[in-house]
């Protein structure tokens, strides 16, 4: 349920409705907004008498319910978009970003040959995979570790944060150590034990949507990162399995304006594993930007054609330079900027 203060509500009243909710057994999470705080009281039942209970604390205006099983990432509780900051970024504010760089971490030559060139482009974070869960047993698995080491190197050369891949629970504490950003894969969006981890790793999560998920279960998953603890959640759309074989997955550029209408978190886009093709990473990155979203996340690589993972889908360097030139462009025309 949502418990929304009066504007001239005391923090003695917003402490006291806070007490309040948690004596009625449920979870209260506090938001501040320019005008006034509300309260978000999460827990099983939502009973009229607990409405009707809350509505009599001094300083509540009003108790509505939350309609959507996702609470806390819903825009019911949060209509203003939350911003994701890392560091000095903020995602999901006025500016537009761009992750960039290879599928896998493969030698220290390879990350920082695509780390200063994608940075020199005008991206604001490096990509790259040192934990890489693979369909094959016998495709590279990442160099883990030693990996996210390169990656830390590559951060202190170029000044871009970094996001990588979490496994499994077991390797979320190393990687919290070096990332600046923990992404969880769509083979791992429904692994309960892995998201509740995250959720107190007190590191910023992109979350991708999984290959045969539905929006709904994709809000659930960042539920259950909420729910732990961590609001600073960044959904992505990479694509989902459908009976169309022209391209790797099926880029569902819709659920980017239908997720900015059902929950408040940033939306960034990957066209790399979106279609598995080179060439339409550009268009697509183009669009995505038309329709609403707050970034994107591109897979390259100094020279696709020797990479140990994913190289049909990741672009040259040159290419993806002229391509930050064009996303420019269009970010100009949406009266957005990028840096």
């Amino acid at each position: 349920m949502i418990i929304a203060m009066k504007s001239d509500a005391t923090e003695e009243q917003i402490n006291d409705a806070c007490e309040s909710v948690r004596h009625l057994g449920y979870t209260p999470h506090l938001i501040r907004g320019e005008e006034r705080v509300v309260i978000g009281a999460v827990g099983s039942g939502e009973k009229e008498e607990h409405l009707q209970a809350l509505r009599c604390v001094p300083g509540v205006a009003d108790v509505l319910r939350i309609l959507q099983p996702y609470k806390l990432v819903s825009r019911e509780l949060k209509p203003q978009k939350t911003i994701v900051r890392v560091g000095d970024l903020e995602i999901g504010g006025n500016e537009f970003i761009v992750m960039a760089g290879p599928c896998s971490v493969e030698t220290r030559e390879q990350l920082l040959e695509t780390a200063v060139a994608v940075k020199e482009a005008g991206a604001q974070i490096l990509r790259g995979g040192a934990y890489k869960p693979r369909t094959s047993p016998y495709d590279f698995q990442g160099l883990e570790e030693e990996g996210l080491k390169l990656l830390a190197e590559a951060r202190e050369h170029t000044g871009l944060k970094i996001v990588t891949e979490v496994v499994t629970s077991d390797d979320a504490e190393v990687v919290a150590e070096y990332a600046d950003i923990l992404q969880v894969g769509a083979r791992n969006m429904q692994n309960f034990a892995l998201l509740k981890r995250l959720g107190r790793a007190g590191k910023p999560v992109l979350l991708k949507r999984g290959m045969s998920s539905t929006i709904k279960e994709l809000l659930l998953s960042a539920e259950y990162i909420a729910s732990h603890g961590n609001d600073q959640v960044i959904l992505c759309e990479r694509g989902i399995r459908t009976f169309e074989t022209a391209t790797r997955n099926t880029l569902d550029l819709a659920a980017v304006p239908v997720l900015n209408e059902l929950s408040h978190l940033p939306v960034v886009v990957d066209p790399s594993h979106g279609t598995g093709k080179r060439s339409l990473i550009r268009p697509l990155s183009k669009a995505v930007i038309a329709i609403g979203a707050d970034g994107l996340i591109i897979e390259v690589h100094p020279r696709p054609q020797e990479a140990w993972s994913d190289g049909p889908q990741s672009l040259t360097l040159p290419d993806f330079a002229e391509l930050m030139v064009e996303i420019r462009r269009c970010v100009g025309n949406e009266s957005r900027h990028i840096n």
